[in-house]
């Protein structure tokens, strides 16, 4: 997704609304890239602060992405607007709350959703283009996304003043009321965010700013408390009409933009706010008693088309000014009954993509799709897996994922196809690799990936095509530790254990020094069942003995390669594979070569290496399970 561009540079998490052609409007699916990403940082060691900014000069975020809301609101379907702003309250708390600093740049246009975004962290940096209002009013709404707690803190009665009239504040204004801390022209910002990430230091950020430009609304405070001091919105009203002044008729015009019973819920909400100590989860819990039943109780759906479908810019409210009963005020802020809103983290259903489905891929993948996750796969080969969608190419299925799940033959299979999915991917993505393939193809397609602001682990797997289908695998991964932890609830899925072995391309190491012993055992256990045949030493008791003795290995015990011996395994169906010969080989290959490249010393991989080739490429190995060695042993004499 290029709406928002998430990845770690330094020691910053980094964040960049990026629709400048929109005013960097937010969508849903960014308000959860946000909310993910911030998750993912909380507990990184490796991420000092969170820097958030915005591609272009007009706006840092002119608000939310609100068409959708119209569609389906129009449709009768308010639950979607709902699960909308439960989710983009719960990330506001969560930048509100965030336990590390949060560093965000506020040019030009910042209102609603943006303020939900920029004006709630730790450190809120304006410029000379910052222009920053709560307009909520004026669409049926009601200050959100936490911007009734900023207006309650507000000195006097700006915080009414603002959220009434949707007056806009240049930088001076915005720290004076408490949306922003510090001013910095804009020029200067570049090399500020450079300096924050490499150091990951927020406090030579003050020693930069420098004095902020005048704020108006201090020198207007005293008139703005006398007119905004109200206890009701027609108290408000009552007092502009009274003053009769130029202020105060400008402030009446603006108000009668507005709609009625959003002001005079806005005005209850911060009222409410004030009372006690105000928190942003208050604040939060009380905007969505008003938003959640806005669009059909309220006049939001008609804001929204007068100002945005229609841009007449007339709409017709439900209320006049004059008079908003005080039974409809206490109808739109009473307690929701139905879903409420939850500060929790939510675990959600990720949209999957997953490249290879063939004898391991597809039961992972189906085992995906059954626990509830949007999976899209694709193969070469036209492949129908219960609860998958189908797509036409590597890249479609990886097209907006939150992870992308690749299980490929070799190392330049991956190469080729991370080529072609990794500019597809959204940036803060996981690009998830099952396959066993050599060290050196999974740190280069790691290096491209993060290259590209994604989060590469290379997992490739133990436990064969039953572990697969009964999601018992064993994942050894590679990468770093939020990738990891993105991608854990996968791996319980699809296996019973993951280990997280460190950096990317460690996974693979993981994966060949455990096939090579593999390798190295069976065949071990298969000359021993062989000479004791020739001992006549009985099957039933060699196992017996070995599987409880100091010979006991996974090999014997676990997978026993002697038929009717231990528990059942392929030795049993006639060594059809579990685990093919030709894939052992391959592994020894790869241990090999890797034993090579970093002049290690590997006797006995070399000779199981020679003695698969051997199996595989020369005699019957090849379509038969690895344990098939030993009918192989059974049949040869010594030299």
């Amino acid at each position: 997704m290029t709406d928002i561009h998430i990845r770690q540079d330094g020691h910053a998490g980094r964040i960049t609304l990026n629709r400048p052609k929109a005013l960097n409007a937010l969508t849903y699916e960014m308000c959860l890239a946000i909310e993910d990403a911030l998750w993912r940082w909380r507990d990184d060691a490796g991420v000092k602060l969170v820097l958030i900014d915005a591609e272009g000069e007009k706006a840092f975020c002119a608000g939310g992405d609100i068409a959708e809301m119209y569609a389906t609101g129009t449709a009768g379907d308010f639950a979607y607007g709902q699960r909308f702003w439960r989710d983009e309250y719960r990330m506001n708390a969560l930048v509100a709350e965030y336990p590390k600093p949060v560093v965000s740049f506020l040019q030009g246009f910042t209102m609603g959703g943006g303020v939900g975004v920029g004006c709630h962290g730790s450190h809120r940096v304006v410029g000379d283009t910052s222009k920053i209002a709560m307009p909520e009013c004026g669409i049926g709404l009601v200050p959100d996304v936490g911007g009734s707690y900023l207006l309650a803190r507000a000195p006097g009665r700006l915080g009414e003043y603002l959220g009434l009239t949707a007056e806009r504040m240049g930088a001076g204004d915005a720290i004076h009321v408490g949306f922003a801390d510090l001013y910095l022209p804009e020029a200067e910002w570049e090399g500020v965010k450079t300096a924050l990430s490499a150091s990951g230091d927020v406090t030579h950020l003050k020693t930069r700013a420098q004095t902020p430009p005048d704020a108006p609304l201090a020198a207007q405070q005293a008139q703005i408390d006398a007119l905004f001091g109200g206890a009701q919105l027609g108290d408000v009203v009552n007092a502009l009409r009274a003053d009769g002044g130029e202020f105060a008729q400008s402030a009446l015009d603006k108000l009668r933009r507005n709609a009625p019973l959003s002001m005079a819920c806005a005005l209850e909400i911060i009222h409410r706010l004030r009372e006690g100590t105000p928190n942003i989860r208050k604040a939060l819990e009380l905007e969505y008693r008003f938003t959640s039943r806005s669009m059909e109780h309220g006049d939001f759906i008609e804001g929204i088309r007068a100002a945005i479908i229609d841009k007449d810019r007339s709409p017709k409210w439900r209320h006049d000014l004059e008079s908003v009963p005080a039974v409809d005020m206490a109808a739109m802020l009473r307690p929701v009954t139905g879903e409420k809103l939850d500060f929790e983290r939510q675990e959600r259903a990720m949209k999957i993509g997953f490249i290879g489905l063939g004898n391991m891929g597809a039961p992972m993948a189906k085992n995906l799709a059954r626990a509830g996750h949007e999976v899209i796969g694709y193969d070469m080969a036209t492949v129908a897996v219960d609860g998958v969608w189908s797509a036409r190419s590597a890249s479609e299925a990886a097209t907006d994922a939150d992870i992308v799940v690749t299980m490929l033959p070799n190392g330049d299979i991956l190469r080729a196809v991370a080529a072609e999915v990794i500019p597809a991917m959204k940036s803060g993505a996981v690009l998830l690799d099952c396959s066993t393939v050599d060290v050196e193809s999974a740190r280069a397609v790691a290096a491209d990936a993060e290259a590209a602001g994604l989060l590469p682990l290379d997992a490739p797997v133990s436990g064969g095509i039953g572990g697969a289908a009964a999601g018992t695998l064993t994942f050894m991964v590679g990468g770093s530790e939020a990738a990891y932890k993105t991608a854990l609830p996968l791996f319980d899925i699809m296996g019973q254990k993951a280990v997280h072995c460190g950096a990317s391309g460690n996974g693979q190491a993981a994966k060949i020094c455990n096939n090579m012993i593999l390798g190295v055992t069976m065949i071990a256990t298969c000359e021993a069942f062989a000479l004791a045949d020739k001992l006549g030493l009985d099957r039933q008791a060699m196992f017996d003995v070995v599987s409880t003795s100091s010979g006991y290995s996974w090999s014997m015990n676990a997978y026993c390669p002697a038929p009717g011996i231990g528990p059942q395994s392929p030795a049993d169906n006639d060594y059809t594979p579990g685990f093919a010969a030709e894939l052992m080989l391959k592994d020894l290959r790869l241990s090999q070569q890797a034993a090579e490249a970093s002049d290690a010393d590997t006797p006995l991989g070399q000779a199981a290496t020679e003695l698969y080739r051997t199996f595989v490429e020369d005699e019957d190995g090849k379509g038969r399970d690895f344990s098939a060695m030993l009918p192989r042993f059974e049949a040869r004499k010594r030299g």
